[in-house]
């Protein structure tokens, strides 16, 4: 997934609590298992943005959903959507899932809606989810 920009320049910007991407990707796959696709939400920052979310690995993809997204603006979806591409092909995986709950927030973020509505993401009624942005990257 693209969001425009400059990927090497997201890259470099926006950390994720205190990583790098590139850091990121170094870890090992059991440390990932263990910090971040546990399958429970977490609260993580990125940038300036505070994030809940949960990520694991189910049926040969990355599932990504994300509940909340306080502060940012500064490039956090794009960062998250390269990053999850290079995770998800380092890993093998077909194909990185997103589930976005940006319908029902209490101040939505039009624009948020807007960008993802531009990216591919539809709004389709998700099983044990209810209706939410949904998109499916197929990696190449």
């Amino acid at each position: 997934m693209t969001f425009g920009g400059s990927e090497s320049s997201l890259m470099k910007e926006i950390r994720i609590e205190g990583l790098s991407p590139d850091e990121i990707l170094q870890l090992t796959d059991e440390e990932m298992d263990q910090l971040v696709l546990i399958g429970q939400p977490l609260v993580f920052r990125a940038g300036s943005s505070e994030i809940l979310g949960e990520f694991k690995l189910q049926d040969g993809a990355l599932v990504i959903e994300l509940a909340q997204i306080n502060g940012g603006g500064e490039g956090v979806l794009p960062l998250l959507g390269s990053l999850s591409r290079r995770y998800a092909k380092k890993r093998g995986l077909d194909r990185v899932e997103w589930v976005v709950h940006a319908l029902n927030c209490a101040k939505p973020n039009l624009k948020l809606r807007r960008v993802m509505e531009r990216r591919g993401f539809r709004i389709e009624n998700i099983s044990g989810v209810g209706p939410a942005y949904s998109y499916i990257d197929e990696l190449v």
